[in-house]
């Protein structure tokens, strides 16, 4: 009997000193966080806050300068994390790098991914490759953190899938004029949230000319936005029949992914305006849909 409690003994302390040496060598791993920057967003929310428009012709922007700068910012944040990278995600037509591209994706730790960019210049398919690559580095164990700078609702699929594999996902947004440039699902969704002012932008962004200055398009109003909402919700009706649109109306206030990106894109042609990274225009467009189809139904 003494004998077998003898060898037990030496088992657990075999096993307890192997447990410690598994500790310590997690204790010596360091964290490693990554920097997720939808290029759109950025442009438009930096834009209008620095220059007052979205025009990407209308403003400079030292990308160099920027990313270095949001670098710095990371490891403040993330004091005992290493950086992974910067993936830069940005529109492209035919995804064929612009020279600014070019230049971007040849800075040291930073990765460009590009979507496409159609005829509107909206982009397409950039926030399923954010999830994508979210999802495969929380999968990987590759970050245990994530500093997303966006605002798009859609984005939100992304956080869920990487919180999923045990990261965190810290949203990052830029300081808006008025009202919010960020889609409030998104914000309930994340670990944390941080703004990034003016001060932080103003070395980076600078006007252009006058004569860029004025082909920006000018701001539409939440009520022009709703307006256009429901235009849209009337020509759908005729073109689509009732029976297909009244399906939507059990999932109010949400819409299916295809069917919301296909009133972005609309809309978006009808006040020749990018709705991108502007999320209270966005809810306008969507209210102003429902508002229309709940009338006919």
């Amino acid at each position: 009997m003494n004998d077998d409690l003898t060898a037990l003994s030496a088992r657990i302390d075999r096993t307890n000193e192997l447990l410690q040496r598994m500790l310590a060598e997690v204790a010596k791993t360091p964290s490693t966080h990554a920097i997720f920057v939808d290029a759109g967003y950025l442009y438009a929310a930096a834009g209008r806050l620095v220059a007052g428009t979205e025009d990407r012709r209308a403003f400079d922007v030292d990308a160099e300068g920027l990313i270095d700068a949001l670098i710095d910012r990371a490891r403040t944040i993330f004091a005992d994390s290493r950086l992974l990278r910067v993936y830069w995600y940005d529109g492209a037509r035919r995804r064929i790098h612009t020279a600014e591209q070019q230049t971007i994706a040849e800075l040291p730790d930073v990765k460009v991914r590009l979507g496409n960019l159609n005829a509107n210049n909206q982009q397409k398919g950039v926030d399923s490759l954010i999830r994508s690559d979210l999802e495969s580095l929380a999968r990987h164990r590759a970050i245990s953190d994530a500093a997303l700078l966006g605002g798009d609702e859609d984005l939100v699929s992304a956080v869920e899938a990487a919180q999923g594999y045990g990261a965190r996902v810290h949203l990052w947004g830029i300081e808006a004029p008025e009202g919010r440039n960020q889609a409030e699902p998104l914000l309930w969704e994340v670990d944390s949230q941080r703004t990034l002012d003016l001060d932080f932008f103003k070395p980076y962004v600078s006007r252009r000319t006058a004569p860029a200055q004025e082909t920006a398009a000018e701001r539409p109003t939440r009520e022009n936005v709703r307006f256009v909402g429901a235009q849209i919700a009337a020509k759908w009706l005729a073109a689509r029949g009732r029976d297909t649109l009244v399906e939507l109306l059990p999932g109010h206030p949400y819409l299916p992914g295809s069917v919301d990106q296909d009133l972005l894109v609309e809309a978006e042609g009808l006040l020749q305006y990018s709705l991108r990274g502007q999320a209270d225009l966005r809810r306008a467009l969507r209210d102003g849909f429902w508002e229309h189809l709940r009338t006919q139904y």
